[in-house]
């Protein structure tokens, strides 16, 4: 991932890598049913991620992807013979022999970032169909198209090419409402570093505006770091040193306690909180995916999503019950059509900026 541009007292720090990557459904056109396993276990989105992450390591190169399926509450791991497929099914998960590693999709990607990057453009691994996804928004002229059509085909079956009605930008106009300089944002999460109160929202929205107040028009913070693009995150210092709890606003006159971060996992349910639309639920369907918001804003290693979002949302919350999962970075779309909308993952701020959920 490459990260460029931090700004306050910035920090450097390499993100952490996404535990898996993209998808929903079971059915696949390249991929065929390996054998039932003996005990399927059932878990939750965050222990199937777990999961993942030990099978990942324990199949090495033998890997090919995972996914959440939220129908049997099983993780499906994709592997490339039968003798990585009796591992999968000997840890309790459902195992699908593909033809595509992720080290050609990885290849694929690479592909995609030297021959074809194009504003307006998205793409994501999905395992469900063993292909890497590119998206393009209505901003891609016929000319653009046909290049990325060409690059595609170039690579076969492990690439395809969509196109959505939105347009991919930043969503500046998770919570409650963040303002500052004539724009606004929502707030992400409350967090502690050092002992002293934060919260964290898109690095987008830092970039744009460095001191904050909230909707009654009170100063509440000062910029700390920042980085956009490649990354998407920003940390916020509270002016008073009293301390916040870490919750989400529901909008409904509750909120939801959030007591520790997490990975996402594709084809998780989950939730986000924004001051513009409020809250509105939805499923992972894609993480690591890279985004190109035009004007060489291109933001690396995010959680792709079907929740919806509009200007404003930015910065927001996305929460699976008390685990916080991301900040709303941008999409297509809105709430009356729908779309994609990406997420910076928590996971990768917490660490860049040495903070924890308080």
């Amino acid at each position: 991932m490459k990260h460029r541009r931090i700004s306050g007292r910035r920090a450097a720090v390499a993100g952490a890598a996404a535990l898996v990557v993209a998808g929903v459904t079971l059915q696949s056109a390249n991929a065929s049913e390996a054998s039932k396993p003996t005990a399927l276990r059932t878990l939750s989105a965050q222990a199937a991620g777990k999961l993942a992450s030990t099978l990942g390591e324990d199949l090495g190169s033998g890997a090919a992807g995972t996914f959440y399926d939220a129908k049997t509450k099983s993780l499906v791991v994709n592997v490339l013979d039968r003798a990585a497929a009796d591992t999968v099914e000997e840890a309790g998960a459902k195992a699908r022999i593909v033809e595509h590693s992720l080290a050609e999709l990885t290849g694929a990607r690479t592909t995609l970032k030297r021959d074809a990057t194009i504003p307006g453009t998205s793409w994501a691994t999905d395992p469900t169909t063993n292909k890497v996804v590119v998206t393009a928004d209505r901003t891609v002229s016929g000319t653009e198209w046909a290049k990325l059509t060409e690059v595609v085909d170039g690579l076969g079956s492990k690439a395809e090419l969509r196109r959505t009605a939105g347009e991919f930008k930043p969503l500046i106009a998770g919570g409650d409402a963040i303002t500052g300089s004539g724009g606004r944002c929502s707030l992400g999460f409350n967090v502690v570093k050092g002992g002293a109160p934060y919260f964290i929202t898109a690095g987008h929205c830092t970039e744009a505006i460095s001191t904050w107040t909230d909707s009654s028009g009170n100063e509440i913070g000062t910029n700390e770091q920042s980085s956009f693009p490649g990354n998407d995150f920003g940390l916020v210092k509270y002016t008073s040193d009293v301390a916040h709890p870490s919750a989400v606003d529901l909008y409904d006159g509750s909120s939801q306690p959030i007591t520790h971060a997490a990975d996402a996992t594709v084809g998780e349910k989950v939730t986000r909180s924004g001051s513009t639309t409020q809250v509105h639920t939805g499923t992972v369907t894609g993480l690591d995916a890279t985004v190109n918001y035009g004007n060489g804003d291109i933001v690396n290693g995010l959680i792709q999503t079907d929740v919806c979002a509009e200007p404003g949302d930015s910065g927001g919350s996305l929460f699976d019950g008390d685990a916080a999962i991301g900040l709303t970075s941008g999409g297509s779309g809105d709430c009356t059509s729908g779309g994609e909308t990406f997420f910076q993952p928590v996971t990768e701020a917490l660490s860049t900026f040495g903070a924890q959920i308080g």
